[in-house]
């Protein structure tokens, strides 16, 4: 029999994202390219957590790939060159201590059902990411959003940019960027934005007070 919270898991990524995969991976091929490669080198080792149907971890220039999810459905979407784990992110990860660079999550930690789950998560990617490697996070800021945070079903966790950060800070992390306001809280709506106003967008950090609503919390392992 299978699982139900996988079934629901599955039911959930087809109804929310499948009728968008391809203008959501050409604004993700515009967001690595325009601003996170910035953060990851090109020799990086990285692992997209909750990682979706891999728009981040699929687009990013690096030398070695991983990502987590507990969709196994989401391989289907990964290209070759990336390394899958199917897992629940708070068990522990299959990866040596001190084996990454770079630990990417977007729109993930709201998703997680306790703290208890997303400090679990944390404390594996603080062991996982070599001294000096980063973490980036990025999610909706309930600050911002009001009742229409909980929109989506699954929905569990409430987070703000100061409330990511001092998760992080727990874990033993040190904070290097806190930004309120970054992206609008979906790219993918009724009237989609051409690609080439998203890369205006990147360059332009006044606009994102008035459209942004997720938060971008970045930080180093010591």
């Amino acid at each position: 029999m299978a699982d139900p919270k996988a079934s629901e898991l599955e039911a959930i990524y087809d109804r929310r994202f499948n009728s968008h995969i391809a203008y959501r991976n050409q604004v993700w091929r515009v967001l690595t390219a325009r601003y996170f490669s910035r953060y990851i080198g090109s020799e990086a080792t990285v692992l997209d957590l909750g990682c979706g149907y891999g728009e981040f971890i699929n687009n990013i220039a690096c030398r070695r790939k991983y990502a987590i999810d507990l969709n196994s459905r989401a391989r289907e979407r990964l290209s070759a060159d990336v390394t899958f784990l199917e897992q629940d992110c708070s068990a522990s990860w299959p990866l040596a201590d001190d084996s990454l660079d770079v630990v990417f999550t977007s729109n993930f930690f709201e998703h997680l059902p306790s703290k208890q789950a997303m400090g679990s998560s944390l404390a594996e990617a603080f062991r996982c990411l070599r001294p000096g490697g980063r973490i980036i996070a990025m999610g909706p800021n309930v600050r911002f959003l009001g009742g229409a945070y909980w929109d989506f079903w699954d929905h569990h966790l409430a987070l703000t940019e100061n409330s990511m950060a001092e998760a992080l800070e727990i874990q033993g992390f040190r904070v290097e960027k806190v930004i309120d306001r970054f992206l609008p809280y979906t790219m993918v709506n009724k009237r989609r934005a051409p690609t080439m106003l998203i890369g205006l967008y990147l360059n332009l950090p006044f606009a994102w007070k008035i459209f942004g609503k997720q938060f971008l919390v970045m930080a180093t392992r010591p």
